[in-house]
């Protein structure tokens, strides 16, 4: 395939479009663990703002949220610093941009996953645990978080994949990542089909990577394969 000289364009931006999806991917799942620590949570409030987060993000497209954190960001931060007297324009770029609305999406499908895996536990283990004189926060570490990582890997995983994909939504506000960097190969050379083509392969490769690595990390969180998946 003849990318005539725009190669390392493609190599750069698929090296920006994998610094968004693990970018993405960490503050998704903080978002995920919260939002499913809520809605277990015994307190209404949170359930309620959990459910209205999910609800709401799950129902709007992605796309949707790259525009509004990109052209509506810069317009709320303003006007939150102007009560500390701050008066110069703020511009979001489209990285951190992306990775908000990104991070929001995964978190409320995230949030799905854990809140399964986090009933899929017993009860039996925060009551042996209490007996034991742990604290919640440190039943949570020591004995719940280790078997919600088994439980929730091969959910998180499918939703790694559809973040990476949904990656190229961010091209549209001005980051140069691999979709964007193929349409200005495209637009140069004329010839679309070219380097679109190079792109999906790209794409395609990077997926086929996530999903190795999936599966090497549901091999080590539970090396008899006998345990439950959601």
């Amino acid at each position: 395939m003849d990318l005539q000289g725009f190669g390392h364009l493609l190599i750069s931006g698929a090296w920006v479009t994998v610094q968004l999806a693990l970018a993405s991917l960490i503050v998704g799942l903080m978002f995920g663990l919260m939002g499913a620590a809520a809605k277990l949570s015994p307190f209404r409030v949170l359930r309620g703002i959990a459910t209205f987060y999910t609800t709401v993000v799950r129902g709007i497209p992605e796309l949707l949220l790259v525009l509004t954190l990109y052209f509506g960001g810069s317009q709320l931060l303003m006007w939150f610093m102007g009560f500390f007297g701050y008066e110069e324009y703020i511009e979001i770029s489209p990285f951190i941009a992306g990775v908000g609305a990104l991070s929001i999406a995964f978190g409320a499908y995230a949030t799905e996953v854990f809140r399964m895996a986090m009933l899929a536990i017993p009860k039996g283990q925060w009551e042996s645990a209490y007996a034991f004189g742990m604290s919640p926060l440190q039943t949570f570490f020591r004995i719940i978080l280790p078997q919600l990582w088994r439980l929730a890997i091969p959910g998180l995983g499918n939703l790694f994949q559809v973040l990476l994909k949904d990656t190229a939504l961010v091209s549209v506000v001005g980051l140069n990542d691999l979709m964007r960097q193929a349409y200005v190969a495209s637009g140069s050379t004329k010839e679309p089909f070219t380097f679109y083509m190079a792109a999906a392969c790209i794409y395609l490769g990077l997926t086929v990577l996530a999903t190795l690595t999936t599966q090497w990390l549901e091999r080590r969180a539970d090396p008899a394969g006998k345990g439950a998946r959601i």
